[in-house]
């Protein structure tokens, strides 16, 4: 950790240069509410949340910021970690495939990741530093590109965050947190985030997780220096069988040795000029991750057990520009260009025995560049606005395999038109309709490999990019304090071959369409109450009558949340969510099923001046219910050696309290 710390000092260091003289302009942040979209959005499903909204709103993991989104969820099967489960629009998104996000205009999602594609670990935020949150659904805007198919979500810091302050938690199951920030000039801050957590599982899960900031603003940029840092001990999804026979606790584990460390550091320039309509990002980073998991337990190596480690160390490069531009005769344009580089030194899958190698079953070295075009045209015609937008991708990698007959280059372009109509038919209600084609990137090793490294037996390629085609038609109506936007959508994800990092080779996907209804509700029906609902229901399915079934294997079916803020008195804030995960089918005949997760989780804040008390309840309810479950073969000791299959479950966390004070500079 000290080491950490130390690289911390180093990237700040460099990151604040002389300030030139002569008179700064300072920014200026409003921590406003909900942005009234009327007018300004080109889809029903895309909208921005600003801090107002979510300051108060109760989080288990930083995560669960992302669920602010309408539709979204977040769940966990694994330690606190790693990388949640994101689910939206019918996709199990695993760690973010289909899901992309990026914070201050930097991209957070990790190609070719030693977990799986387009990894996205959200630990790195901390909620009490984000300033506001965009989101597009589908693949709709040009300005989206990789994993952007079923949405983008972008988080944004403020360059003053909100006033100097510090805050201090503790709660059950030994949970710790420190949160501050200082600004140190007019000019400069810095910020932490500290948190220890036994965890309420039989196993301690010792997270141990460290988050700093630094800003610097000079000459119209704006400098930023991120380090994060974690360690854990994992309680991964366990067998029904095992609980309901009495031999295991909802809450104890197989292998007690699962769980990891992680670290990322993040340092970014960015300078926005809203008067010449310019944002230029260009940053660089530096990420590493040692994961141990055992999800089969004895299945396939009976003595030393099926855990595995998957590594992952990689610099990544890049920037990206984007202009704003009046063309005359009504028309307006925005274009935009980036480009990126992962150069990654080591990515490989390990057989492991508590933590300690084995066996290498792939270990590689490569280096994956993309750079983009786009732009988007808009012009009103009569009383409709239209968008006319294309994006051009190239994507490529040189793979230097531990097998050379896994190892090759390989290249791709993808062009993806874009059409967005909004119809503003009064000065409260908007009609609109939008498609496009969005893509996500596969594993550059699985769009080069030949031989199954375990085996060695063929193995087929994967295409380094998988389109997708969407369409949706939306409304957006508003009446007073009460704003109402509902979406019908369709998708279609081209047939596709996946890597999975879990075994080191490519497995097929069959063609998928899926399509669905979104509806968001928004109101204020008094100064001290604000009210939010949506709900959000997919038809996702194979096509082609596929003989072994039809259905989606973890394609939730729908999500309903709701959300109240309450100020009772003067300085009190009581603040509820409430997110239902509907069923999913755990296999292609839909013979079996997820069982529906609701909960509830509840903030109370009272002002005392300069000072705030806080408590929050996590599962107010004290929900037994899964947070996710799959279905598959694993065995153990004393089990038939070709296993048994069943639901593997990870359960919601037990009901937690926890309590904290904040104090303003």
């Amino acid at each position: 950790m000290a080491r950490n710390v130390s690289l911390l000092a180093l990237l700040l260091a460099t990151s604040v240069p002389a300030f030139a003289q002569g008179q700064e302009v300072e920014a200026i942040s409003v921590w406003g509410r909900r942005a009234n979209d009327l007018g300004r959005a080109t889809s029903a499903s895309e909208g921005r949340i600003a801090y107002a909204d979510f300051a108060v709103r109760p989080l288990l993991r930083p995560g669960e910021l992302i669920e602010a989104v309408p539709g979204l969820a977040a769940t966990q099967h694994s330690g606190a970690g790693k990388a949640n489960q994101y689910f939206l629009r019918g996709f199990n998104l695993d760690h973010g495939t289909d899901l992309a996000a990026s914070l201050d205009g930097v991209p957070l999602n990790l190609p070719s990741h030693g977990h799986g594609q387009g990894y996205l670990d959200l630990n790195l935020l901390t909620p009490e530093f984000v300033h506001d949150i965009g989101f597009k659904k589908g693949p709709y805007s040009a300005e989206n590109g990789d994993f952007a198919t079923a949405g983008a979500v972008a988080f944004e810091t403020a360059d003053h965050l909100h006033g100097d302050g510090l805050q201090a938690w503790a709660g059950e199951n030994d949970y710790y947190r420190a949160v501050g920030s200082k600004a140190l000039t007019d000019n400069l801050l810095v910020a932490a985030d500290l948190s220890s957590a036994r965890g309420a599982w039989t196993r301690p899960e010792d997270l141990r997780k460290i988050n700093l900031l630094g800003r610097a603003l000079a000459g119209g940029w704006s400098i930023t220096a991120l380090a994060y840092d974690a360690k854990w001990n994992a309680t991964d999804q366990i067998p029904r069988r095992a609980v309901e026979s009495g031999a295991l606790d909802r809450l104890d584990t197989v292998d007690a040795t699962d769980g990891g460390n992680t670290a990322r550091y993040m340092l970014s320039a960015r300078r926005r000029d809203l008067l010449r309509g310019l944002d230029a990002v260009a940053y660089v980073q530096r990420y590493t991750l040692d994961l141990y998991s055992n999800f089969t337990y004895f299945l396939d190596d009976p003595v030393n057990g099926d855990q595995f480690e998957q590594v992952d160390r990689r610099w990544i490069y890049g920037g990206s520009l984007v202009k704003r531009w009046s063309l005359g005769d009504g028309w307006s344009a925005r274009t935009g260009a980036s480009a990126r580089v992962d150069d990654i030194g080591k990515v490989g899958l390990y057989r492991t025995t508590a933590r300690a190698r084995r066996a290498t079953v792939r270990q590689d070295a490569l280096t994956e560049w993309s750079t983009a075009l786009w732009g988007e045209a808009s012009r009103r015609l009569g009383k409709v606005d239209a968008t006319f937008g294309l994006r051009a991708d190239a994507m490529g990698a040189d793979v230097d395999a531990g097998d050379p007959r896994n190892a090759g280059t390989v290249s791709d372009l993808q062009l993806s038109p874009k059409l967005a109509l909004a119809w503003r038919v009064s000065k409260t209600f908007e009609l609109y309709a939008d498609a496009g084609r969005g893509f996500h990137s596969n594993d550059a090793r699985g769009a080069v490999i030949t031989v199954d490294p375990v085996t060695g037996d063929p193995a087929e390629r994967a295409p380094l990019l998988s389109p997708t085609d969407g369409a949706e038609l939306g409304l957006r109506w508003k009446r007073g304090d009460l704003t109402v936007t509902a979406a019908a959508w369709a998708l279609r994800v081209d047939s596709e071959l996946v890597y999975v990092g879990d075994a080191g080779f490519t497995e097929a996907s069959g063609a998928t369409r899926r399509r669905g209804v979104e509806l968001l509700a928004d109101w204020r029906p008094t100064p001290r109450l604000s009210l939010t609902g949506s709900y959000a229901t997919t038809h996702a399915r194979f096509t082609g009558d596929p003989p072994e079934g039809d259905r989606i294997p973890n394609a939730v079916g729908s999500v309903l949340s709701a959300g109240a803020n309450w100020t009772p008195i003067k300085g009190s804030t009581l603040s509820l969510t409430y997110r239902r995960l509907g069923g999913a089918p755990l296999v292609e005949d839909n013979s079996v099923r997820s069982r529906p997760t609701s909960l509830v989780n509840a903030l109370f804040v009272q002002d005392l001046g300069r000072a705030s008390l806080m408590v929050e309840v996590l599962n107010l309810t004290d929900s037994k219910r899964d947070d996710i479950a799959y279905l598959y073969a694993s065995r153990l000791p004393g089990e038939p050696t070709e296993g048994v299959e069943d639901t593997h479950f990870h359960p919601v966390e037990p009901r937690a309290v926890r309590a904290g004070i904040k104090i303003n500079f």
